[in-house]
């Protein structure tokens, strides 16, 4: 995502949106001689030897490539052989069907925030989980070095990795196109009460990614790109909108992969899972989220103490008169704003993509004129919800 643009227009709204200069950036060709690290280009994506790279001698060139390919580039890199060994895929594999079977016998069904509940099988927080089931499997998986190479690459070094896997069953159905985490989870609304600025930061902190975890042919329905949407500066409030829906279904790509490659993208770019249209492939994919390490706020503050702590006075200055603008401004001072991270298993989307957060639950107590005990329990419900 490029910031050059980011000094004309200070914030955006769904009437920036012009298919018609979304089709200027996004159809163009991509030459595999400005790429000298990839092996190939298919279909606009670049095609990485993972082999290859780990015998390249300059390894920060490597990253300069990378970092160029997502940013300005397709936005999208699929390295082949990612994980060489298939023994070390197999073994999470098994790790990962385990956590299914104990999360039907329990009775849970994982939610999912693009498609239908229900039609996949989700894990969220496959990371920890796998973990405690087996972690010999699981450090000799993550001692991964093109991983490492792509996320460093992208983020720099305290990156944070987390993990959701996801299987699409035989007939599972295709995602909705979008953009991810951070401003892609949230409605058009909320993303453009966000300066222009904000919608250029948000793709540099998180890095996509999604690990093959079996032989995954186009019919078997491997993730759809549309390559270098993600230099759309709109994109944000562009995705939900009819015609670019529409010129997504009609201009997509689609790779099929192997076990063990690996495909990481900027998430910016406009992709979804395909439609599982063979007879007997389940289809499962470890989904990599790594964030950057700067995501986070120099101090720890107990912010459901300080809600609580002020809850009795924004009660009594709004029975008072004062006026909606200042409680708000109290609110955001005060409780957490934006409710990730969380336990997606306990604190699911509501109505939406995102569960409520403190301040959703602060401005609901106050339209609701609930009791300062009320809120003191909800909040601590909510605190137990997002534990892991």
């Amino acid at each position: 995502m490029s910031f050059t643009s980011v000094h004309r227009r200070a914030w955006l709204s769904e009437r920036d949106c012009d298919l018609a200069e979304f089709r200027a950036l996004v159809e163009r060709t991509t030459g595999l001689a400005d790429y000298p690290y990839a092996s190939a280009v298919e279909r606009g994506v670049l095609v990485y030897d993972s082999d290859r790279l780990r015998r390249a001698d300059d390894h920060r060139g490597v990253q300069a490539e990378l970092v160029r390919a997502l940013t300005d580039g397709p936005g999208i890199v699929v390295f082949q052989g990612a994980f060489p060994d298939p023994e070390v895929v197999d073994r999470l594999s098994a790790v990962f069907d385990a956590l299914i079977a104990e999360q039907r016998a329990s009775g849970a069904a994982a939610g999912d925030h693009f498609a239908k509940p229900g039609a996949n099988d989700r894990v969220w927080n496959a990371l920890e989980k796998a973990a405690r089931h087996d972690p010999d499997a699981f450090a000799d998986y993550y001692a991964n070095d093109v991983l490492a190479l792509v996320s460093t690459a992208w983020l720099g070094p305290g990156y944070q990795v987390t993990s959701q896997v996801n299987v699409v069953n035989p007939g599972g159905a295709a995602q909705s196109a979008h953009r991810d985490y951070h401003l892609g989870i949230l409605s058009n609304e909320a993303a453009a009460a966000y300066p222009a600025h904000v919608h250029a930061l948000s793709p540099v902190l998180t890095l996509q990614g999604a690990v093959a975890h079996c032989d995954m042919p186009v019919e078997s329905g491997p993730t759809l790109y549309l390559p270098y949407s993600q230099t759309y500066e709109p994109g944000y409030l562009a995705w939900r909108l009819p015609g670019f829906r529409e010129y997504f279904e009609a201009h997509h790509v689609q790779l099929p992969l192997a076990k063990g490659d690996a495909a990481f993208f900027n998430p910016a770019l406009f992709h979804a899972a395909g439609t599982n249209r063979s007879a007997a492939i389940r289809r499962m994919a470890n989904l990599l989220q790594v964030s950057s390490a700067f995501g986070r706020a120099m101090e720890t503050v107990d912010r459901k103490a300080v809600a609580n702590a002020v809850y009795p006075v924004l009660l009594k200055r709004l029975r008072e008169g004062a006026d909606e603008t200042w409680a708000a401004n109290v609110i955001a001072a005060s409780a957490e704003g934006y409710p990730f991270p969380t336990n997606l298993d306990s604190d699911p989307p509501v109505d939406g993509m995102a569960p409520p957060s403190q301040a959703d639950v602060v401005r609901r107590a106050l339209r609701e004129t609930w009791t300062p005990e009320s809120l003191r329990d909800e909040l601590r419900a909510g605190a137990e919800r997002r534990q892991s």
